[in-house]
């Protein structure tokens, strides 16, 4: 694999860091600033949102510069955001400065992902596009863990702190390991738009929002659920995210390559496995030993998804990919937000730290409808092309007589 995708993992290692490392500080968040959980909450909203609103707006805006050149002022607009989080001094203005962050989270995953794919052969699209996530499953492995406990031990004003030096770290990848393209050639914005009258790219956007937001339904409020309901320490925690972040690590391998192989059996199998776990969850949530094992399966099952998803967008806006798959990126953020609103309608309507696994579970599950109607619209699609209507005969003309 081409060492540029090693830049693009960094990048993905600084952003993975920023948008995860909130769950692990989000009761500290909430007590410095004196809001309730569920009012800290929005600081994942917030970020969700910021990503689905920047991730076309910022990917319009780059077709009229290289992609390099872009990745690198995404990184800029990274690190601006989260030293802003750093430094607020009331509530308001850290969700401001997650919204900042956020904008560059969606148009480096979507350019990302088309570069990645760019690098290599066509078989191996998938695999390329999940060593480049990989980036955000090691942050759940290794940065979100370390700034948790960073948060815990000296204040989550240093983890932020921190999080801002990585994407500095990650701006020096991009320039110093992605190569210089120029401008992307034929890339036009009525061109991009042009891909979203595909039926089939609305539906793998639609899956991401409602199978990655069943993961994200359970995880903004782990920390509480963890604490209050399983009955571990604030501590534990930190190796708990540990757990989750290697279930992710290995879901996006395995995701990787068996997407390249058999993408669509892939999805059925992750999503409805994943609905089936996290209804489980709202019972072994109640013990320790069963709620960590569980919340590993959840994070490998959830990101086992993430690279056929972003693969069938870029198959079906082939033409077009930029846009799309920057839109779909978006997308897994929709879903981050509405996980996370729902989820803290729940709690704060009475119902419980473990209310949002059934709600994870009903999203996760409409998600495998919508994988399975999109299988079944693609055999369709295929069977007309292969096999198309033949033309009726065109009538003989009428005998001419006198």
């Amino acid at each position: 694999m081409p060492l540029a995708l090693l830049a693009l993992a960094i990048g993905a290692f600084g952003i993975g860091t920023t948008e995860f490392v909130i769950m692990g500080v989000l009761p500290r968040v909430a007590g410095d600033f004196g809001v309730t959980i569920p009012t800290a909450g929005w600081l994942v909203t917030g970020y969700a949102l910021g990503v689905v609103l920047g991730a076309p707006l910022l990917t319009v805006l780059g077709t009229r510069v290289s992609r390099k050149k872009m990745l690198m002022f995404l990184m800029v607009l990274f690190v601006v955001g989260n030293t802003l989080s750093a430094v607020a001094p009331v509530f308001g203005v850290m969700l401001v400065g997650r919204i900042v962050a956020s904008l560059a989270h969606g148009a480096f995953f979507g350019i990302g992902s088309v570069v990645a794919a760019q690098l290599v052969a066509p078989e191996k699209k998938a695999s390329a596009i999940s060593l480049m996530f990989m980036g955000l499953t090691v942050a759940n492995v290794v940065g979100v863990p370390l700034g948790t406990y960073v948060g815990q031990a000296a204040g989550w004003r240093v983890t932020f702190a921190a999080v801002a030096a990585l994407g500095v770290v990650g701006f020096l990848g991009v320039a110093r390991l992605v190569p210089e393209a120029g401008k992307p050639e034929g890339v036009r914005v009525r061109t991009e738009f042009a891909a979203f009258r595909n039926v089939q790219v609305w539906l793998a956007m639609a899956m991401t929002v409602l199978g990655y937001g069943g993961v994200f339904a359970a995880i903004t409020y782990i920390t509480p659920m963890m604490t209050d309901v399983a009955g571990y320490s604030e501590g534990a925690v930190t190796w708990l995210l540990v757990l989750f972040g290697l279930g992710m690590f290995v879901g996006n391998l395995l995701g990787g390559r068996f997407a390249d192989r058999a993408l669509m059996p892939l999805l059925f199998t992750s999503l409805g496995a994943l609905s089936v776990v996290l209804l489980l969850f709202t019972v072994t949530a109640h013990h320790k030993v069963l709620a960590a094992a569980t919340l590993a399966v959840i994070g490998a099952l959830g990101f086992s998804t993430v690279p056929p998803l972003q693969k069938w967008v870029l198959d079906q806006a082939s033409a077009a990919p930029t846009l799309a798959s920057a839109a779909n990126i978006g997308a897994f953020n929709l879903g981050n937000a509405l996980a996370a609103w729902l989820g803290g309608l729940a709690i704060a309507g009475g119902l419980g730290y473990t209310a949002p696994n059934w709600i994870g579970a009903a999203l996760a599950g409409a998600a495998l409808l919508l994988a399975l109607l999109a299988a079944h619209l693609d055999r369709r699609s295929r069977a007309a092309a292969t096999h198309p209507v033949a033309e009726a005969p065109a009538p003989e003309p009428a005998a001419v007589t006198g």
